[in-house]
């Protein structure tokens, strides 16, 4: 059996749209779990047209998910940061205070796709960071970035739950440590901008946490807390977050790259990061923070 989520932003799905899918693929009753925003029912088996149905509603601005019924709640949520966690690309944003805008975010663009080489193109773009001053760090953290919407509850409503979270990066630990504390993560891992006499040398330390760190990372905070792959929730965007997205019991492709969207069957494009909490079976009503 299988349930069936729909998600939109507040106000955007309506009770016609669910019943009328409902009714079409044999569903059971529909739960409601926030009106006219999120909604659930149990199928059989999944339609042979639930892609097709899934790319109409997008035109719609509503997200279709399918999931095997039964316990839904993670006991451990692994996340990426940048684009997922946060609004932006912290690379992108220094390098468009150094004068190198377009060209680095030219070069994040075809990594997050999965065109570039992941370690290689980190490598790459730090290299046009050299000479920046380590305080323009802090500038970007107060002026550019701001925090995607729906994180501080997501996070409160898994810890209530007795959840463990995790931020792990491919970007940087000096903005990886101030955006884990804000949002509320209990760790986080990222790579290390290396910097002397005060300026960026235009290099990051080794080894480079990657695609495969992130999924050694999964495994390790799994085994850490005496649970399975199949108890962990990961979210992402870049083509770097597949390995985890792919070991988790729910990998979620959030807001993700055409590329990324191509190989998860979880795909949120429309609502904010308490969609995952949506797909764990929470009510608006049970939500915190």
């Amino acid at each position: 059996m299988q349930t069936v989520t729909l998600i939109s932003r507040p106000g955007g799905l309506s009770a016609p749209l669910v019943e009328s899918l409902r009714n079409a693929w044999g569903g059971g009753d529909a739960v409601w779990l926030s009106p006219d925003e999120a909604a659930e029912f149990p199928v059989l088996r999944l339609a042979d047209n639930f892609w097709q149905v899934w790319e109409d509603l997008q035109g719609e601005g509503v997200d279709l998910c399918a999931q095997t019924t039964g316990h839904r709640r993670r006991k451990l949520l692994i996340a990426d940061m940048d684009s997922t966690m946060i609004a932006q690309e912290c690379i992108d944003e220094l390098a468009d205070a150094a004068g190198v805008g377009d060209q680095v975010k030219e070069i994040t663009a075809r990594a997050m796709n999965g065109e570039l080489d992941f370690e290689g193109a980190l490598i790459e773009r730090v290299a046009l960071l050299e000479g920046l001053p380590e305080t323009v760090i802090d500038d970007v953290l107060d002026s550019r970035i701001t925090d995607a919407p729906g994180g501080v509850t997501l996070l409160s409503t898994m810890r209530a739950k007795g959840a463990f979270s995790l931020l792990v990066s491919g970007g940087f630990t000096a903005f990886a440590g101030p955006v884990a504390e804000r949002i509320g993560f209990d760790d986080h891992q990222a790579n290390e901008l290396l910097a002397r006499e005060g300026k960026l040398t235009g290099d990051v330390a080794r080894p480079i946490l990657g695609r495969e760190a992130k999924v050694e990372a999964l495994r390790t905070a799994a085994r850490r807390h005496g649970i399975g792959p199949e108890d962990v929730l990961a979210v992402g965007d870049g083509a770097n977050d597949l390995g985890m997205l792919s070991v988790a019991g729910t990998g979620v492709a959030m807001h993700a790259k055409p590329a990324v969207q191509a190989e998860c069957d979880l795909r949120i494009n429309h609502g904010d990061l308490t969609s995952l909490l949506f797909l764990q079976g929470y009510a608006r009503s049970e939500f915190l923070g």
